[in-house]
This record gives structure tokens, C-alpha cells and sequence, in this order.
């Protein structure tokens, strides 16, 4: 269970966002937090995952990127 897709937060100026999740995804990521918190000994809040976990799944949806990719003509791993 060492292979965890989120391994590290990045220290970003966040941008505030309001949300409604379904009760089973809200204890999903705390497992999740409780997961890092013993894998890696360090203290994840499950707000602080939120972020990565949907970048994570942007960035492996590849319908997304190649259409992303043809609106900017940016490459698919470069920011919007």
C-alpha cells in the first residue's frame, strides 16, 4: 500500500471553492488522509487532497487532455 497516487502536497496559494460531496466520497478521503498519515508520517487534512486527486484525475483522462491539448494547442502536460 506503499504506492499511493498522492505522495506529496504541493505549497500553493489555494483558490476557495465550495462543494457538496456524497457522504461515501467524503469517507473515502479521509481513509485516504489516514492512509498518508500512516504511510508517510506526516499530517494530511482530507481538504489538502481534494486538489491533487482531481489533477491527478485530469491529467490521466487523455479524452480531456487531447481536447485541451487541440482548443490551446498547448502540450498535454502543460497548465491551462
Amino acid at each position: 500500500m506503499s504506492d499511493l497516487k498522492i505522495s506529496a502536497l504541493p505549497d500553493e496559494k489555494p483558490v476557495r471553492l465550495t462543494i457538496d460531496l456524497p457522504a461515501s466520497v467524503h469517507r473515502d478521503i479521509l481513509a485516504y488522509a489516514e492512509a498518508m498519515n500512516a504511510l508517510h508520517q506526516q499530517r494530511v487534512t482530507p481538504q489538502k487532497l481534494i486538489a491533487p486527486m482531481i489533477e491527478k484525475f485530469m491529467l490521466s483522462d487523455r479524452a480531456f487532455l487531447r481536447w485541451r491539448q487541440k482548443r490551446s494547442g498547448a502540450s498535454p502536460s502543460s497548465p491551462v
